[in-house]
């Protein structure tokens, strides 16, 4: 178990998690589903995600769609806007050295973590150090920019960095730096969160639910209106919709059939930017795809519409990397490098010497979704036949490279360059193929590292970050889908890519 110098008493929350039922009733107001109004009276946030976080503590759980929830709980050192750009957070400001080599944040006075302890650069230093440390760390190689941290005073707190990368007040955002109280023994963390977020944990039951009630020492409590977040899992499909209807909650995550299904119904349907793309993950290092022909093959095999035709239903866009079109990072020179053309993909293999039937290889998943069937099928259409196994044990063989090829999609990072490095990058937990020469993408990588945000070079220099990993990549990406979500009697939500944020949300009857 990892440990923090910090030599306090770690702040056990046994107790809270097993108030009794008359407590929360007295606490929370109504049962589960009541729904305060902004007449004055209650606020109640009833929430049905699609999944539970794995983990409570953000270094274990990682930066999954599921941080969305642990941010109830805890708060960030930086937050992002509506455009994506760097915001103040616990910290109110930060600023680099000369050289671009270290950059000091400071942290607002007077904070503490929902256990009574100070939010002070000691806690910040102890956490990415535990981050950067801890063994089944989810958060390591995405911090691997930093060298050292030294807590320079009470609220001043410096990143020592190995290389010069201005990207670092990104990336310390939400799913990187949700702050951890560092009297709270990690392995509590894992079931019952202790942070300085908008929302305090009132209990937890895995599988179950879990209620909130507003935290008023939250830094940005004025902004927060709602008084109580109550989540409930394991909700069927089939049903968020009509458990919508009949008021049961106010909102929930929808995926792209349920969405389709409320449409014209009482319930709002909202999509919600992102950084959202998913793939065909191909490790060119193993048979057959150590072959280029059976890559370009394969390339050409993927028709991407399909994706967004039948996985999104219509709620998506195809995309050929691991932004969606709407994104900064996203270059308009890679909008189909490897065009849908089975004929040429079967002539490819022909010509390569490859007859029908002569390439089978295992295609190893993690479930049975439907977008697993349809890369059966567009390979099979041009002789690359695959041997679908799902598997519970995924996690294992992907990220260690022990795969010819699988699927996975991810929700992206508030820092462009940090989700370049993690599909492209040699260590990067996305990248199947693990190590391969790819001098040019290091290169280009390195100069949008180096840029600064504000430079009118910015964008350029990501863009040709972008074309050089993908380009040189053997990821096929196929379709880009936004987050939607269901809601009735819940007001706007602040359009913030990727995170969902309750400032100024209210709640109606």
């Amino acid at each position: 178990m990892f440990t923090t110098s910090r030599d306090r008493k770690p702040w056990r929350v046994g107790a809270v998690t097993v108030l009794s039922a008359a407590l929360l009733v007295s606490s929370c107001g109504a049962d589960a589903g009541g729904q305060g109004g902004a007449d004055g009276g209650e606020q109640v946030l009833s929430w049905a995600p699609r999944v539970s976080p794995w983990s409570w503590d953000p270094i274990v759980q990682g930066s999954g769609f599921q941080f969305n929830q642990l941010s109830l709980a805890y708060a960030s050192l930086t937050e992002i806007d509506e455009n994506g750009e760097a915001q103040p957070g616990l910290a109110e400001s930060w600023e680099y050295n000369e050289a671009g080599d270290a950059v000091t944040f400071t942290l607002r006075k007077d904070l503490t973590f929902q256990d009574g302890e100070p939010v002070d650069a000691e806690a910040v230093k102890l956490y990415v150090e535990r981050a950067i440390g801890q063994e089944d760390s989810a958060l390591a190689n995405d911090l691997d920019s930093i060298d050292h941290i030294t807590a320079d005073s009470e609220l001043e707190v410096t990143f020592h960095l190995t290389q010069v990368d201005h990207q670092v007040p990104l990336l310390l955002g939400r799913r990187v730096a949700l702050i951890t109280s560092p009297a709270a023994d990690p392995e509590d963390l894992e079931q019952f969160p202790v942070g300085a977020g908008p929302f305090t944990p009132l209990e937890i039951v895995p599988d179950s639910h879990a209620y909130f009630q507003k935290n008023p020492d939250y830094w940005n409590a004025d902004e927060i209106h709602i008084d109580r977040v109550e989540i409930h899992w394991g909700i069927d499909t089939a049903s968020v919709v009509p458990a919508l209807q009949t008021g049961t909650y106010n909102f929930a995550d929808l995926p792209p059939q349920q969405a389709q299904a409320a449409e014209g119904t009482e319930v709002e349907v909202v999509t919600h930017p992102g950084f959202n793309a998913a793939n065909i993950a191909i490790n060119h290092n193993l048979e057959p795809f150590d072959d280029p022909a059976v890559l370009e093959a394969a390339r050409h095999a993927v028709d991407r519409q399909e994706f967004v035709d039948s996985i999104t239903f219509g709620y998506g866009s195809v995309t050929a990397q691991p932004f969606p079109e709407d994104y900064l990072a996203w270059s308009p020179e890679l909008e189909d490098p490897w065009p849908y053309d089975p004929e040429l993909a079967r002539e490819v293999l022909a010509d390569a010497g490859y007859e029908e039937g002569d390439i089978v290889v295992d295609f190893v998943v993690r479930d049975d979704e439907p977008v697993n069937e349809i890369v059966q099928s567009q390979f099979a259409d041009v002789g690359i036949i695959l041997n679908l196994q799902v598997t519970t044990n995924w996690e294992q063989p992907f990220f260690s490279k022990e795969l010819p090829i699988s699927t996975y999609s991810t929700t992206g990072r508030e820092s462009p360059v940090q989700t370049l490095t993690a599909h492209f990058g040699p260590d990067g937990p996305l990248n199947l193929a693990g190590e391969y020469e790819n001098d040019e993408f290091f290169e280009a990588v390195a100069v949008a590292r180096e840029t600064p945000l504000d430079s009118p070079d910015y964008v350029d220099n990501l863009h040709a970050a972008t074309e050089a990993g993908a380009l040189n990549s053997p990821t096929i990406f196929t379709y880009s889908l936004p987050n939607i979500f269901g809601k009735v009697g819940v007001s706007e939500l602040p359009q913030v890519p990727g995170q969902i944020h309750w400032t100024g949300v209210t709640i109606e009857d």
